[in-house]
Order: C-alpha cells, then structure tokens, then sequence
C-alpha cells in the first residue's frame, strides 16, 4: 500500500471517528434537552399544583373563620364573602356582586363603606342584630383598600362576634350591683340599730337587747355572704381542694335531713329519705354536705307548709350517681329555670332576702358539683313542684356508716 493510500485511510478514520463523536453529542443535547424540557413541564405542573392547592387552603381557610369577612370591588359591589359573614347577615354565594345593603340589609354597614371614601379604615364600630327573641353583637373594622397606583380598589370588612363579651360585662355590672346591694341592706340596718342605742336605747335594757339582736343577726348575714363570695371565688380559680373519699350518700342524706328536722317540723314539712343504702359516692364529705344543705335547705323555705321534700339517689352509669331533692312547692317558670344557677338570681326577690337566703346557694352547687366532675341541673313546672339533680363518682367499694366515713359504726 502507496503512502498515499495510507493517508487516505487515515483521513477517513479520522473522519468516521469526529462524525461518531459529533452524532453522540448531538444525542447527548439532544437526550439533555429533552430531561430539561420535562424538567420544566414537571416543575411548571408541581408549581401549578402548588398555587392550586394553595389557593384551595386559603379558601378553606377564609370560610372557616371565625370572623365574618368581606370584599367589595371599587364600585361597592360584593367581591367575595366567607361563611361566617353569610351567616351573621343570612345571606347566600348569590350575593356576591350585590352592594352592601342589598346583601346585608343593614343600614349601618353601608354608613361603614361610606365612611371608607374619607377615611382610611374605621375601627372599632359596634353594630346591634336583634333577631326572634335574641341579640347579637358585631365589632365592624373596616379598610379601604388601594391599587398600585393608589387608587381605590375597594374596600375589606371584618365583623367579630363580642355578643358574649357583652353579656360577660352585663353580668358583672349586674353582679357588682347585687352585691352592693346585699352588703348595703345589712350595713344600713347595722348602721340604724347602733346609731339608735348610741342616741336613746343605752338606758332600756329591753331595747338595748333588741337592737343588739338586730345588729347580731345582720352581721352574720354579713359574714355568710361574705363567706360565700370567698368560696365561689377560690370555686372560679380552680384552687379548691377535695379530700375525695368514699362516702354512703344515705348517711350523708340523712345526717343532713336530721340538721335540717327543726326547720322542717316549723313548717310541717316531712323530709323522707329514699336513698339505697349501699350507694356510695367518691366525694369530700364537707362539700358534699354543703351542697345537700344548699338544696335542702332551699327546698323547705320554697316549698309548701305541711308539704314533703324528697331526697332520692339510683346509679346513673358510666360509673356516677345521681342524687335528687324534689320539694312540692310552686314550682319555676321555663324563664327562670335557665338562670336559677346564676348568682343572685332570684325568683321571689322579696321572698328570698324576707327568708335570710344569700342568693349565692346555687351557684355554690353547680360549682362544687363541677369541681367533682359532676353535672346539675333542675326539673319543675309551674303548680308541681321543683327537683334539682346532680351526679357524682360512684365508689365502687362496699361500706356503711357515716358520711365522714365508710366504716361501719
């Protein structure tokens, strides 16, 4: 082979070889190219699925919140709306696209969105729905939203639910002014007995005695509401302490049933004690009492002379007991029965403050029940009587004897 025939070769080889190696780079950009394209369309596709499902959350987010909240464009039509806001105003998705008033009826809101043409937001604006038989409270906090080029786009309402908040300050006003009024009557009288003897009755020994009296027995009054008032307040904070033993309720009814004997027989009432004896409940013993003397003692001031007052207990299940004190009074109205746990809440005011009651005895029930982890409740209707109910731990060992103790005397 000439030299010539060997370069020839050569060249092709080499040829044949920078083809091979430009075809498989070609397929390798080519195969990078094609990766780099699905990675784009995988990437595009999660991002798409990302701002959907994030957009999907947000949604979810909106309706479920708390707050009423809506939008409006800039020509004050409804833009979006969340549930709560369809709820407190009774309106639907249909009304988006509707103004204020149209979707609201309520004058007062579109006041708000006028407001939002002046000013920058409006906060703190209060606004009263009465429905059939109840009211509620909305905060309104209102904002005028802008464009990019500072004009107006709309505006952002935002309506909080204070209806409880309002009650919570309705009751404390309402308690505050119970109090003073109960720590007044008996002061007042203090005050008169004391200003009498110093002005004419040292020299009477029966009027000196009588005015004594007087100031002796309201000063005890003072000191049983005052006592109450503390209990209650250590009952609210959870500081309370129960030394929880097992106690048979029968023991524990009847001990009270026998403080309670003279009271009764001045009336002619019966106490009857039905309670099985081997019921035994997980309770402090000292609670326990003061919860039946509470309820007992309610009973026979409230019900009928020469009348009967009940006191019951059956298992209720899942392990607590219910215990009841039915008297045959009058009985409550359904109006009063939903509040006849409040303190101070009385059905016969004059009644009541004429018999010695602090207004605070069934309140300390329902709070003393509760710290057992019991629930009460009440059960009347006008003419046939009234019986209060409440549970607690049943005590799954077998004893006898006081209610101090489950060891048989």
């Amino acid at each position: 082979m000439t030299f010539l025939a060997l370069l020839l070769a050569l060249l092709l080889f080499l040829v044949a070889v920078t083809a091979l190696a430009w075809a498989r780079e070609r397929s390798l950009r080519q195969a990078a190219a094609a990766r780099h394209r699905g990675e784009l369309a995988e990437w595009d596709r999660r991002g798409t699925a990302e701002i959907t499902e994030q957009a999907e959350r947000s949604a979810a987010l909106f309706d479920r919140m708390v707050e009423g909240v809506i939008v409006t464009n800039a020509s004050g039509r409804i833009r979006m709306a969340n549930r709560a806001a369809e709820a407190f105003f009774s309106f639907d998705a249909a009304a988006v696209g509707r103004t204020l008033l149209e979707a609201t009826r309520r004058h007062e809101i579109a006041a708000v969105a006028t407001r939002l043409e002046r000013e920058a937001e409006v906060l703190g604006h209060e606004l009263l729905l009465e429905g059939a038989g109840s009211a509620r409270f909305l905060q309104v906090n209102a904002l005028a939203l802008r464009d990019a080029g500072g004009g107006r786009d709309g505006s952002l309402f935002v309506f909080h639910d204070v209806t409880r908040l309002r009650q919570l300050e309705a009751m404390r006003q309402e308690f505050v002014a119970n109090v003073s009024h109960e720590l007044r009557t008996p002061l007042s009288l203090i005050k008169s007995a004391a200003e009498t003897m110093l002005d004419s009755g040292q020299d009477d020994p029966a009027m000196r005695r009588r005015f004594l009296e007087i100031i002796d027995r309201h000063a005890n009054r003072l000191t049983r509401l005052i006592d109450d008032l503390l209990l209650l307040s250590t009952l609210d904070s959870g500081r309370v302490r129960l030394e929880l033993q097992p106690v048979s309720l029968r023991v524990a009814v009847q001990e009270v049933a026998e403080d309670f004997q003279g009271r009764a027989r001045a009336r002619g009432v019966a106490l009857d004690n039905t309670v099985p004896g081997e019921l035994l409940v997980r309770a402090d013993p000292d609670r326990l009492r003061q919860v039946l003397a509470n309820l007992v003692d309610n009973a026979i001031k409230y019900g009928r002379d020469d009348g009967q007052v009940i006191l019951g207990g059956m298992p209720a299940g899942d392990g607590q007991v219910e215990v009841s004190v039915h008297d045959d009074g009058p009985g409550l109205s359904a109006e009063a029965q939903p509040r006849i746990f409040e303190r101070f809440y009385r059905v016969d005011k004059a009644r009541s403050r004429e018999q010695g009651g602090t207004g605070l005895g069934l309140a300390i029930v329902k709070h003393v029940v509760q710290a057992h982890g019991g629930e009460v409740r009440v059960e009347s209707r006008p003419g046939s009587g009234t019986t209060f109910f409440f549970t607690l731990p049943a005590e799954a060992r077998t004893a006898v004897g006081s209610a101090h103790s489950p060891a048989a005397r």
